[in-house]
């Protein structure tokens, strides 16, 4: 197939450190490749991804400005070129000047989903846009509007080694943006109360230095707790897999939460907060456990000699591998060409 990605413009794709959805669209990008697949990826110009890269001459997705021209350079190149698909990971506007054209397209909703987007998109594409979200849990305010899939996000298991054994001493781990609503502070208070180590990893957000000044910094001894600040790939496979388990502790409906499914290809269980997609992903007493408070979080690290780590891995290998994520995303192309009317070359 001959397949257009688009990607925000903020981030590189592969990202350096923080870029969730970036690292999807990579190992996407990749995966596709290696089955032989055409694909162009309009990204930030520092992208190096796999396939072909058209750079985006702006950079922001808030400015109009910078939305307009990277409307005009997408849209110029999927009216010149044959594709047989597009999928877009960006803004929806993007598509809006192709969206009443027969080319197949399928819009990826990695964060909160907008009905009033999903409504327009539908409506002006006449059903050749079809919609995937990466979790159940997001999808089920919009499953009445439009044709959906849901494509879990994924980890590379070349990327993260499987570690059998850890320490007897090995460490809590909470790896993540370091602001209110992803629970940092929850974690602190799991390790002070069980009187295991932490490590915090993850970038401060600007608008978070006062939660991190005054809720977690206090608590950094370099001892008990440790910050390492934000973390590139080599470093959280080393980090992950050192960990006796990750803390999840989400205060927010978390879309899905890649480092879950990092984690566990590294063989290191998670506990969670019952909150967004987190009992999609965490098979409860297989991965990890999945409470309601603080206390029951604290009750499930003394349970982790419950969890076979095998078992993590082989969850990931089952339903969030990066061939799991290719595959997925092969046929939901062929159900939107097909809509269509058209027909995939492979």
């Amino acid at each position: 197939m001959r397949i257009a990605i688009t990607a925000d413009p903020e981030l590189p794709v592969p990202p350096r450190h923080y870029g969730g959805i970036e690292r999807v669209i990579d190992l996407l990008a990749r995966g596709l490749v290696r089955q032989g697949h055409d694909v162009t990826l309009f990204a930030h110009p520092a992208s190096s991804s796999a396939g072909r890269l058209i750079s985006y001459p702006g950079r922001l997705s808030v400015s109009f400005f910078d939305n307009v021209r990277n409307t005009s350079t997408f849209t110029r190149c999927v009216l010149t070129h044959a594709f047989d698909v597009v999928h877009s990971f960006s803004r929806l506007g993007y598509l809006l000047p192709i969206l009443p054209l027969r080319i197949p397209k399928l819009m990826t909703y990695q964060r909160a989903i907008t009905r009033r987007s999903v409504v327009l998109g539908n409506r002006l594409s006449h059903g050749t846009l079809h919609f995937a979200a990466i979790s159940r849990h997001m999808m089920k305010p919009v499953t009445d509007v439009g044709t959906w899939h849901v494509v879990p996000n994924c980890a590379s298991l070349e990327h993260y080694q499987f570690q059998r054994e850890v320490e007897n001493d090995a460490p809590l781990v909470f790896l993540g943006r370091i602001e209110e609503i992803k629970g940092a502070h929850l974690a602190i208070e799991v390790a002070r109360r069980t009187g295991l180590r932490l490590c915090i990893a993850g970038n401060v957000p600007a608008d978070q230095q006062y939660y991190f000044d005054t809720r977690i910094k206090p608590f950094i001894d370099n001892s008990k707790v440790v910050y390492v600040g934000p973390v590139d790939d080599a470093q959280k496979n080393s980090l992950l897999g050192r960990a006796r388990a990750l803390l999840m502790p989400v205060l927010w409906e978390e879309p899905f939460g890649i480092v879950m499914v990092e984690a566990m290809a590294c063989g290191t269980p998670v506990i969670g907060l019952d909150r967004g997609a987190v009992p999609e992903i965490v098979e409860e007493g297989v991965s990890g456990f999945v409470r309601r408070d603080v206390d029951g979080l604290v009750e499930a690290v003394a349970r982790l000699g419950e969890i076979d780590r095998r078992r993590c891995r082989e969850r990931v290998e089952r339903q969030f591998s990066d061939t799991v994520l290719t595959d997925r995303y092969l046929s939901a192309y062929r159900d939107v060409i097909a809509a269509c009317g058209r027909t995939a070359d492979r």
